[in-house]
């Protein structure tokens, strides 16, 4: 199953907020040896949202979506979530219940009526409209809920929600996937190489373990030297292997490119 991510939202298209979804996201699948396979920004344009959504929702990915499930007119997410599936958005009752609570504390607080009639409230009540068929996902900062179909799973944009709703997800619904400590990765740095030299080396590694997969970092330092990280990732039985041949094949090249090797990194399992 891959793992996909929408960060959207016009404001992170055009500079107004930066995101911080994506490497949240990243930071909570890695530490549960799970990785991401593909990203998406997209702004508030419902027709391109139901484009993307079609393709995924058919897909069988497990997704995480930020953004876009307000009340607002700028909002689109649920209703293109509905139009890409071919359904109809119904109030859930379970939202309707978690919004009239909600709304019930801020009157408690001073903030506005606990009348779930007045105008303001059901308009509040609309982000309890999901595709007809969708699951809630509680929200811990608010009560005001996500919601999810299939392997899709539909969070707000604050950090704040969507963060502990994504470990929640995650925990109750694919601990089977975890994979904690059965990856491995293992790099080393090399100095004045170029990449074209070392790529039939990374090449032969990922034909001689097809699980296996070489990767080339390359940076250019302060003195303007280059310089590449080139490691290798997979199952961490196979790592050190791997990571020897690597190592036994750039050796190689050294002396012909004028370059030199760095010390090897540690290796490092998730």
């Amino acid at each position: 199953m891959d793992i996909g991510a929408y960060i959207i939202g016009d404001e992170i298209l055009s500079g107004k907020r930066q995101d911080k979804h994506l490497g949240k996201l990243i930071e909570l699948l890695g530490a549960r040896g799970l990785r991401l396979s593909w990203a998406r920004y997209l702004g508030d344009e419902r027709d391109r949202l139901v484009e993307h959504l079609r393709h995924s929702l058919a897909s069988g990915d497990l997704v995480f979506s930020c953004g876009g499930i307000g009340a607002t007119p700028d909002d689109h997410t649920r209703q293109a979530v509905a139009q890409a599936l071919g359904v109809p958005l119904e109030l859930h009752p379970q939202a309707a219940r978690l919004i009239a609570e909600r709304t019930a504390e801020m009157a408690r607080e001073g903030r506005g009526s606990s009348d779930m009639s007045t105008p303001e409230n059901q308009l509040r009540l609309r982000m309890g409209e999901f595709p007809k068929g969708a699951h809630i996902i509680p929200n811990p900062f608010n009560k005001i809920p996500g919601f999810r179909i299939g392997h899709h799973h539909f969070l707000p944009g604050f950090p704040v929600m969507a963060w502990p709703m994504i470990e929640q997800i995650l925990d109750q619904h694919y601990a089977h996937l975890f994979a904690r400590g059965q990856q491995g990765e293992q790099s080393f740095i090399v100095y004045d190489l170029p990449e074209s030299a070392a790529t039939p080396v990374m090449e032969s590694i990922e034909s001689r373990w097809p699980s296996i997969r070489s990767f080339s970092l390359p940076s250019v330092s302060g003195e303007g030297g280059r310089l590449i990280e080139l490691g290798v990732k997979g199952p961490v039985g196979l790592v050190p292997a791997a990571f020897a041949a690597l190592q036994e094949g750039i050796e190689a090249l050294l002396a012909e490119h004028g370059a030199r090797m760095g010390a090897a990194q540690a290796l490092r399992t998730f």
